[in-house]
Order: C-alpha cells, then structure tokens, then sequence
C-alpha cells in the first residue's frame, strides 16, 4: 500500500505508522483494533497530516467509521477486499478470499458481500497467523510456506479462478499464493486502487509537497530498526524510522 501511494502521489510528504508492537489485529476485538487505531490517528493528526490512509483491511472493518465521525474535516481512506473487482473478473464466477478472521467476521465485510457477490460464490478463507508470520521479515520460512499451501487448499477445492488478498500484509506473499493456487487463478489486490483514490481525494491541492520533495517518515510501536530494514528491503524505499510515543 505505502509504496503504491508514493507512485500515485511522488512528491508528497508520507508519514507511517507501523503499529507492530500490536500487530497483527486480525485475531483481536473491534474494540481493542478501533482503540489502538484511534490512539495512531491522534499521532497523525498532531504531526499535521492532510489525508489519512488506514492501510489495514481489519482496521477499516472495526474502525472507519469512528475516524470518519471523530476527524469529519479529513479526507479518510479506507481499505477492503475487493469483491467487485474480483467478481466482475471471475470467468467462471467463483471468487476466493483470503483475509484475517477479524475481517470475515465484521459487519462491513458482510455488506460488501451483499453488495457485490451477485450471483458469484464467494469462498472465505481465514488466515489465523499468516499477518503475525510475514511480520517476522522472512517470506521463505517452512511455517509460512506450510500456511500458504494450507489455506490455499479449500479454494482449489472449490476450483475459483479469481482471489482476493483481504490483508495488506499478503501481496507479500502473492508469488506463494500463485504457486500455491496454480495457473490461470487471478489476483486481485486492491493497492492501486487506494492509491488512486488517495490521489483523487487530495488532487485539489497537497501541503508539503514542494518542500518534502517525496520525504518519507516512519514511526513503530515496535522495533525501529526492522521497520527501517523491511521497508528498505520489501518496497526499495529507504527511511529511519523512529518510535511512536503512546
């Protein structure tokens, strides 16, 4: 998502949040994910942001719509699979969904199945674990490879040719995931699409701009240093990341 919205948007002044000492939200409450999503939007909001991007799928289920009534003069994206995309791809109608069990289980997910499934058959796959194990930094690992092939399972059962990649931790793991699924299954990942949005949301005017000349900041509830390692590493975008005060 982050390297996504620096190429829809170059020249803007980013500011990110990684909230990893929390992390993964996909197995916690809404109510633990909308506080601790509320707490990292105070932090943005007093470092002057102009948009806010909730790039976590989970997040957006519990949370969008309190950061939408709680910060009503800014401009909020949020983040969910994409099912119109997938069904409107789907040859043979029969779209798959890998996303945290938070995600599933929320209401917003519910709404967008039933405004956009039609007549498709939606399979939903649960990934207990799969976020917290691409945290780590490793994407070769034999639990992360054994998890890719087991969720992958049911799906090829059911013989959909379309996914969806419901977290912003997997398009990480695509490549596994195609393997995994085997030839002819399309993946759908909504990243440009957010970005684009972003971009649109903004296309009247960005503060920072001119001066950032594209600058980068990062902040972890976690480790600094892997955040500083991963996003070098992961999305060849170079940043020190510092701590974020709670």
């Amino acid at each position: 998502m982050l390297r996504a919205i620096r190429q829809a948007l170059p020249g803007a002044y980013m500011l990110y949040v990684a909230d990893s000492a929390y992390a993964p939200y996909g197995e916690r409450s809404a109510d633990y994910v909308t506080d601790r999503t509320l707490k990292i939007s105070d932090f943005l909001m007093r470092q002057g942001v102009d948009a806010l991007v909730v790039a976590c799928n989970t997040a957006t289920a519990a949370a969008v719509n309190v950061l939408r009534q709680t910060y009503s003069h800014l401009p909020i994206v949020g983040v969910e699979p994409g099912i119109k995309p997938a069904v409107a791809q789907s040859m043979k109608k029969r779209v798959g969904v890998l996303a945290t069990p938070g995600t599933l289980a929320s209401g917003k997910f519910q709404d967008l199945l039933a405004g956009h499934a039609n007549d498709a058959l939606i399979v939903t796959q649960a990934c207990p674990g799969l976020a917290k194990e691409i945290e780590s930094g490793q994407l070769d690992t034999p639990a992360l490879l054994a998890m890719v092939e087991r969720f992958s399972e049911p799906l090829v059962d059911a013989g959909v040719d379309t996914i969806v990649l419901g977290c912003t931790h997997y398009p990480f793991v695509a490549p596994l995931f195609a393997r995994a699924l085997g030839p002819g299954v399309r993946i759908i990942d909504t990243a440009d699409a957010v970005a684009a949005q972003t971009a649109r949301l903004l296309s009247r005017g960005i503060a920072h701009v001119e001066q950032s000349k594209g600058a980068l900041q990062l902040w972890t509830s976690g480790d600094p240093r892997h955040l500083s390692e991963v996003t070098l590493n992961w999305l060849g975008l170079a940043s020190h990341a510092g701590w974020m005060p709670e």
